[in-house]
């Protein structure tokens, strides 16, 4: 299945310098595939020219005469910017021009736009940001990762019901194994909430594994973890820092003198398989689940091959029919509740 997509060409620290060679290398990749550059024109064409393309019927531009900035506050950019190209974006999503959105921009104006725009799946109190993490198993789908820094019982269900409807459209497993990410495995461990929460999982038709602990993350333990926002962004910021840490002390030992350096020539091509391994920009795209529409957030800072995965993870939900399940399975969730309320009353 083909499929249109939003493209904020504007967002994120280099604009369209890196969003229209990320666009481009992923059309010559998925040449049925349509992309909408959004943002002005003049900008995004004389960048088209520089990397020797044109616009097509497959990458068309649309125009936005505003951008927001990434130090914007959120409010601000969602009352003083209604033509930015991260608006233009979610709103061709909502009018059905385009079966998702990507943007490198603000985290805190995409996601309070794409929430008054779009609106969230009816059930869903919250959006939550889904991501994935470099694993021994492959990947671990992992949210919230910040969008939600307190949240209840129900929220973590929530978030687990979205999240195993995601590992499903995007990879293809009926039913994905879900870990709460505790202080530790057992039952009796942790708060009240997160106690709560895994009841509700045990009680729920998903695949609940038990609580994971930190390590179980790149383990590859369960293929979702679910948390709150707080903790997950602290979980990924730190995941981040150590990869990053771990690759300079090993071009630090490998540089250090003349006989570090021969012996780092022979291992070359492990380094490199290390390297491609733990680069993050393989996993770059952050999802907002639980609103009417498909929205991928993007770090500000990728480079074109980081955007360039962004823009797939993008494709994949609109193809695999994310939306429309998680709506599937919340309106489901809530008939099962209410006929639990009923009996319980009975």
């Amino acid at each position: 299945m083909d499929v249109t997509l939003a493209v904020d060409a504007m967002g994120g620290d280099h604009g369209v310098s890196v969003t229209i060679a990320a666009a481009l290398t992923y059309l010559r990749q998925s040449p049925g595939d349509t992309i909408i550059l959004v943002g002005i024109p003049d900008a995004i064409e004389a960048q088209l020219r520089a990397l020797g393309a044109e616009t097509s019927p497959h990458l068309r531009i649309h125009p936005a005469t505003q951008v927001v900035t990434m130090d914007e506050q959120p409010q601000s950019a969602l009352r003083g910017k209604k033509d930015s190209s991260m608006r233009v974006a979610i709103n061709l999503v909502k009018n059905g021009e385009a079966a998702a959105c990507v943007s490198a921009g603000n985290t805190g104006a995409l996601m309070a736009t794409a929430r008054y725009v779009l609106k969230t799946i009816p059930g869903i109190d919250r959006p939550a940001i889904a991501s994935y993490l470099p694993s021994k198993k492959g990947k671990t789908c992992m949210l919230d990762l910040g969008a939600n820094a307190d949240c209840t019982a129900e929220h973590l269900l929530q978030f687990a019901l979205m999240g195993s409807v995601l590992v499903s459209a995007l990879e293809g497993k009926d039913k994905p194994t879900v870990g709460l990410l505790n202080i530790g495995s057992e039952d009796i461990k942790g708060n009240e909430v997160v106690k709560q929460a895994a009841a509700l999982l045990r009680a729920s038709d998903l695949n609940f594994y038990g609580n994971v602990e930190g390590n179980d993350i790149f383990k590859g333990t369960t293929d979702l973890v679910v948390c709150d926002g707080f903790v997950g962004n602290v979980a990924l910021k730190t995941a981040e820092g150590v990869a990053q840490m771990m690759g300079g002390f090993l071009k630090e030992e490998f540089t250090r003198n003349l006989f570090t350096k021969l012996p780092a020539l022979l291992a070359k091509p492990v380094l490199n398989a290390f390297k491609h391994r733990l680069d993050h920009r393989r996993y770059n795209g952050a999802s907002f689940l639980g609103l009417r529409g498909i929205v991928v957030k993007s770090h500000g800072s990728a480079d074109d091959y980081a955007f360039r995965y962004a823009i797939q993870k993008a494709a994949d939900e609109a193809r695999g029919g994310m939306l429309q399940h998680i709506s599937a399975h919340i309106e489901k969730w809530h008939a099962q509740r209410q006929e639990e309320t009923t009996c319980t009353h009975a």
